[in-house]
């Protein structure tokens, strides 16, 4: 065995220092103390490879969260137009106690296109019916860099901080949809694509911010016209419906307010959604 003599004096100053650490290191958590909780999970963004946190745009949405590979912008848009069109055609239960005005339709569809579409998720929406459509194959929602977190609620380029102050919330208003979490495209519906979204701004009702899905050639109806779908919200007490119009027939709504065309005022444009971008 190997014995280091030191002189007294050093011993004793180091034996001093080994006594002061081991009781700072067993000190029981006190109030101010870091400590591994709940909290903990959001004091850094989780690692990503290539500097996936980057936000390109500026737009306050990562890379991480867009939809880079064409495939997947085609599913997407294919899922969305289709789950909002079954709301009309086949809703069920769950979707019914959901969907209450427009910006639910539409959160009701976009969470949903980004799952996976497998037996038990069908089953969950009891559809009776589902196209065969790929899923979104970059994540799969709750499974992304966002947890559950689906809707930017403020403005900014995107921070990693973001995660912990949960500025992507579940939930998110026609307003919040179309200010965070959309990009203006143009004020001719000609430039509309699918699952692109279409904002109405009526001051002078309760809530102001109205938005409206661009389905595009629908999955239900054999015509080749294009479709728009929306939820009235309430109206005069009652809870409202889901409404599946033509545009042309939109185009020339009996209320001039309503109509999305470049001339009506009330009418914002066309947007798109940022993980489209």
């Amino acid at each position: 065995m190997l014995r280091i003599l030191l002189p007294s004096r050093k011993w004793w100053v180091l034996a001093v220092v080994a006594a002061a650490l081991t009781a700072i290191l067993i000190l029981p958590d006190r109030p101010g103390r870091s400590s591994a909780g709940p909290k903990a999970a959001f004091s850094a963004a989780p690692t990503l490879p290539g500097g996936m946190w980057r936000d390109r745009f500026g737009d306050g949405w990562p890379d991480a969260a867009r939809l880079d590979r064409p495939e997947d912008r085609d599913n997407f848009r294919r899922w969305i137009t289709y789950l909002a069109e079954s709301t009309y055609y086949q809703s069920s239960p769950l979707a019914h106690a959901e969907v209450s005005d427009c910006s639910a339709l539409i959160r009701f569809a976009y969470r949903n296109a980004l799952m996976a579409h497998t037996p038990a998720w069908r089953q969950s929406l009891q559809l009776r019916a589902v196209p065969g459509f790929g899923s979104v194959g970059k994540y799969t929602y709750p499974e992304w860099s966002l947890g559950r977190g689906l809707f930017r609620t403020e403005a900014g380029p995107f921070l990693p901080d973001d995660l912990r102050r949960q500025v992507f919330q579940e939930f998110a208003d026609a307003q919040t949809l179309m200010r965070y979490n959309a990009f203006a495209v143009s004020r001719d519906l000609r430039a509309a694509r699918a699952g692109d979204l279409l904002f109405f701004h009526q001051p002078e009702q309760a809530e102001p911010f109205h938005a409206m899905l661009f389905v595009g050639k629908s999955h239900y109806q054999p015509q080749g016209d294009d479709w728009i779908i929306y939820h009235t919200g309430s109206v005069n007490g009652s809870a409202g419906e889901v409404r599946h119009v033509r545009a042309s027939l939109l185009a020339s709504h009996p209320e001039a307010r309503w109509r999305p065309t470049a001339g009506n005022p009330r009418f914002l444009g066309v947007y798109r959604f940022d993980v489209l971008r």
